[in-house]
């Protein structure tokens, strides 16, 4: 026990020093959210908003939507890092330890759900910071987090599966526009289902990041906790059956050493 938490503790710790190395990553995931902000905040601030109270904006609504989106790129993303440690020979050696493959990969990905969560919280400073208003209830804003951690975990294991299986850059990048565009447009992070045309309405309430982003939305702007049946089962039972898809698909690489 005390040897797999060293192991995760460890595969954390290289990935943030890693993560910290490459400014860039962290650059680029701060400066598009805020052009996001910018240009559909002010674009559409006029946007008459049906499901929400009077008097707040369009970039109020917005704002926990661009939150959660740059938890979805940047979880698309994830698997990246082990394509570079695969090229490289480091991922199998380390593999050929005694290292449990559950630990190393239960290390990578608490890496990166915890800076996908600073990440998110920093996208709301910018919107703050451009005159979104907030209303912060504190036991409803820490569930918002679950739901947006396990939201980060799902798809960070699904990206690393993917990295495992197909071990090339190529591969990464059309995950990436896949998967992530078609997941947001066909989401609530931008529009309001109800002013959405009805198929899109109906694809948006299978989606899990409409799930995440309307936990988070009425979480910070209602002050409601997110329902425990439409939002924090659903992205649990999502977090562990990716999680279990990544899981295999590291443990057929350490058989593989």
């Amino acid at each position: 026990m005390r040897e797999g938490l060293d192991v995760l503790r460890s595969v954390a710790w290289r990935t943030w020093v890693v993560t910290l190395r490459r400014p860039v990553v962290l650059t680029f995931s701060l400066g598009q959210p805020l052009l996001w902000m910018l240009f559909f905040g002010f674009l559409f601030q006029r946007f008459p908003l049906a499901d929400l109270p009077p008097g707040l904006s369009y970039l109020d609504f917005l704002a926990p939507g661009v939150s959660v989106m740059t938890v979805l790129f940047g979880a698309s993303q994830s698997g990246i890092g082990w394509v570079r440690d695969l090229q490289t020979g480091f991922l199998p050696r380390l593999l050929r330890t005694p290292a449990s493959p559950a630990a190393i990969l239960a290390g990578k990905l608490l890496a990166d759900v915890a800076r996908l969560l600073l990440q998110a919280l920093a996208v709301l400073v910018l919107a703050l910071l451009l005159g979104a208003r907030l209303r912060l209830a504190p036991g409803a804003a820490a569930l918002g987090l679950v739901c947006i951690a396990l939201f980060g975990l799902a798809f960070a294991s699904l990206s690393c599966a993917l990295a495992l299986r197909a071990r090339a850059q190529e591969a990464m990048a059309t995950f990436v526009h896949l998967v992530n565009l078609p997941l947001l447009f066909t989401s609530t992070a931008l529009v309001p289902r109800r002013q959405m045309p009805g198929w899109l309405a109906a694809l948006s309430r299978i989606n899990p990041l409409t799930l995440t982003a309307d936990a988070w939305r009425g979480a910070l702007l209602l002050g409601e906790s997110p329902s425990w049946q439409r939002a924090l089962l659903p992205l649990a039972a999502l977090a562990a059956l990716l999680f279990a898809l990544a899981l295999s698909q590291i443990r057929r690489a350490a058989q593989e050493r």
